[in-house]
């Protein structure tokens, strides 16, 4: 894979990740704001529960799926991989990871024509006579899956062509 393409994926991904990490702050201040602002003043900020679940935990759960695909961060089995040649087990890398590809693009597809949905209609929900629109946070989760399938191709690409994770196969050190 060429090195600018994967620097670019790498900082896309880590981004993404970035966007995840300031929503929890963001999520962490907004909710204090709340509790004082209820306790102290009697007047709490509106649709705090629906921001949160609407847009933080979103974000936070989402957005970073592609930045631990890219560092190996995902649930792996390999209860029979070391009884593998490496040949074997680089050859079942590439398999995996265009498995993953699939199922990153089948969940980018179905979630982008839900977020589509809600754009069109203009989603929103009302909490204390504030109508917040919804439909933005629908598109965490394709653009979060969409990089997803990215990192998954690339490793597929990269295990094919003995690179960085095909070597770990060969060595046993995957």
């Amino acid at each position: 894979m060429p090195k600018a393409l994967r620097s670019m994926v790498n900082r896309i991904a880590s981004g993404l990740a970035l966007v995840g990490a300031a929503a929890v702050v963001a999520m962490l201040l907004h909710v204090v704001v709340y509790v004082v602002m209820r306790h102290v003043a009697a007047a709490p900020v509106p649709a705090t529960i629906e921001i949160v679940s609407y847009y933080y935990m979103v974000a936070i759960a989402f957005l970073p799926v592609a930045w631990a695909e890219r560092r190996g961060d995902m649930i792996t089995v390999e209860v029979f991989e070391n009884l593998f040649a490496p040949a074997v087990r680089r050859w079942n890398g590439v398999l995996v990871s265009l498995i993953c590809f699939l199922a990153y693009c089948t969940l980018t597809y179905t979630t982008w024509t839900v977020a589509m949905r809600e754009f069109d209609t203009g989603s929103f929900v009302i909490s204390l006579d504030v109508a917040l629109p919804t439909w933005p946070g629908y598109f965490a989760l394709p653009a979060g899956f969409g990089l997803a399938a990215l990192v998954s191709l690339f490793h597929a690409v990269d295990a094919a062509a003995g690179g960085a994770r095909g070597r770990e196969a060969q060595d046993g050190a995957a």
